[in-house]
């Protein structure tokens, strides 16, 4: 094996940030619900047993990225690998969720090229702020530019905690 396909090295990247081999489109046609329901409600601790319903409802409600190996598939769109929606106004706020690579596509540095990715993509509408919650990943977000709230005093949550 070659240093090239081995899966802690990173392929290239191209201009966009997002490696070689690999694109991101926010075309909801390209989505494959059934795969990112299984992988949310199967293997994604904030999501598991969420129903397919209700994660249709969330697709729809909000701006989606899908996650693609261009590669994969030379006659057409690539296989999907990666996903990540956006719940927004697209003026003042928005919240990044259900960030999500599959488990063959980790060690290659995706997850932080696609949350890197969603920042530049939302940087245009000059948001005040992105909000996220995580449990396990602060490193991959604080590589974007991410940190914990300055006054957490401050916010306030309705619903289950």
């Amino acid at each position: 094996m070659n240093d090239t396909t081995r899966g802690d090295i990173a392929p290239e990247p191209v201009t966009d940030g997002i490696p070689a081999g690999y694109e991101v489109s926010t075309d909801p046609d390209r989505l494959d619900l059934a795969l990112i329901h299984h992988w949310l409600s199967t293997d994604a601790y904030w999501a598991l047993g969420r129903p397919r319903e209700r994660q249709d409802r969330a697709v729809a409600g909000s701006l989606n990225f899908g996650l693609y190996a261009a590669d994969s598939a030379p006659s057409g769109p690539g296989r999907q690998v990666g996903y990540a929606r956006v719940v927004t106004d697209l003026t003042t706020f928005a919240w990044l969720c259900d960030v999500y690579i599959a488990p063959t596509a980790r060690g290659k540095g995706l997850g932080t090229a696609l949350v890197t990715h969603i920042r530049d993509h939302l940087a245009p509408y000059g948001l005040r702020r992105i909000l996220l919650a995580t449990g396990d990943a602060h490193d991959v977000y604080a590589r974007v530019g991410f940190e914990p709230l300055a006054e957490p005093g401050k916010w306030m949550a309705l619903g289950l905690q």
